[in-house]
């Protein structure tokens, strides 16, 4: 399904959760009707406690307040910050609770990955960010680096739309009974920027392949430039193959990476393919200077995305994914001096030599975790062709 593109927004960039966290808490203390937030980490850490603290402060103003979390990326919040929101008459549901821990099933694969708030239908969150403090006690050195967009004006009633059905669905399938329909808000529709954007989503029905159509649509049609920075990477041959298409023809093309990543495997895997890239033209910068988390991109300095779906099979064949696409050179212009400065403080370009330079090992453990990822998709029946090659 193609983007629908409304007028009249405002949108902000967001970056890292020092910027995005106090914007968060800012506007929930603002709701006088309802919040919505979805996120699949829900940690226990202080950023995740000023969260609760002002969905706790709106729900004693009177404030609908409806969380929900994915039952693997946030098994630990019923029994932590949940159990403190649910005490406060806070509604709290899980995506896929896991029931059974030890048993492997091909849906346990679904998991909801969107990262989205909406307050009073008025204002959204939109984003890489899960609900976790940037930094660890145990990693204080490599914080996350991530981006997210705030956004007001028309399109904020898709976004509504999107998180209230999501809840009615989980709702019902957790208690067994359709559930009543929440009182309609009164979304306002008003004007309140210049900016033209659509809100995409990715489910197994209808929108399974609403979020890498896009991309595609975009480098495709590129002229000059192609900047994507993406926390796990490990597209199907389609996708490659349309990258490598708009370096050969002379679109600079350049990936941010991850250098340091928590899952080894995918990490291995995506070095596999820098020996198919890199001789096509594309430049590969990996990030060092933290954890690398984002998932945006900017095409010919107008066109730009920000989300939560990684360039990957989990995200773009599994999991729910919510992403904004812009069509504004003012803010494609503001997210691309962004990635820049993460690429010249943070990032190291790998090169072709790098790659040949490599010890044998380095090289075999990079081909046994990508024979291994196309295994496991293959095994999944979710991947099709696309990404079994």
């Amino acid at each position: 399904m193609k983007p629908r593109f409304v007028e009249g927004n405002a949108v902000r960039l967001l970056e890292n959760g020092v910027e995005y966290f106090p914007a968060l808490v800012e506007a929930i203390d603002s709701a006088t009707s309802e919040v919505h937030l979805e996120s699949y980490i829900f940690a226990n850490d202080e950023a995740a406690k000023a969260v609760v603290a002002a969905l706790i402060r709106a729900r004693q103003r009177g404030t609908e307040i409806r969380v929900l979390v994915d039952g693997f990326g946030a098994r630990d919040f019923p029994h932590e910050l949940g159990a403190d929101l649910i005490a406060a008459d806070c509604e709290v549901l899980i995506y896929r609770a896991e029931v059974a821990k030890q048993r492997f099933r091909r849906n346990r694969l679904r998991r909801l990955h969107r990262k989205l708030v909406v307050i009073d239908g008025r204002i959204a969150f939109v984003g890489g960010l899960n609900i976790v403090a940037d930094t660890t006690d145990t990693d204080p050195g490599f914080p996350r680096h991530d981006y997210a967009i705030v956004v007001e004006g028309p399109l904020v009633a898709d976004i509504h739309d999107a998180v209230r059905h999501l809840w009615r669905l989980v709702r019902w399938a957790t208690f067994g009974q359709r559930p009543e329909r929440p009182a309609n808000l009164p979304i306002s529709r008003r004007l309140c920027g210049p900016v033209h954007a659509a809100f995409l989503i990715r489910d197994n029905l209808r929108h399974r392949r609403d979020i890498e159509n896009a991309y595609l649509e975009a480098i495709e049609t590129s002229a000059q430039e192609v900047l994507i920075a993406c926390a796990y990477f490990l597209p199907g041959k389609r996708f490659r193959e349309t990258l490598m298409d708009a370096a050969r023809r002379g679109v600079k093309v350049t990936m941010l990476l991850q250098s340091r990543g928590d899952h080894a495997v995918i990490r291995h895997a995506e070095r596999m393919l820098y020996h198919e890239l890199l001789p096509a033209g594309i430049r590969i910068f990996e990030y060092h200077a933290g954890f690398l988390h984002a998932k945006v991109g900017v095409v010919d300095r107008q066109w730009a995305t920000v989300g939560s779906s990684n360039i990957d099979p989990f995200s773009l064949l599994l999991s729910r994914e919510a992403n904004v696409v812009i069509d504004d050179a003012g803010f494609a212009a503001t997210l691309r001096e962004r990635l820049q400065r993460a690429i010249a403080s943070g990032g190291r370009e790998v090169r072709i030599k790098d790659m040949n330079n490599r010890s044998w090992w380095s090289r075999l453990v990079n081909r046994a975790a990508y024979a291994f990822v196309r295994f496991a998709v293959s095994v999944s029946r979710y991947g099709g062709k696309d990404y079994r090659e």
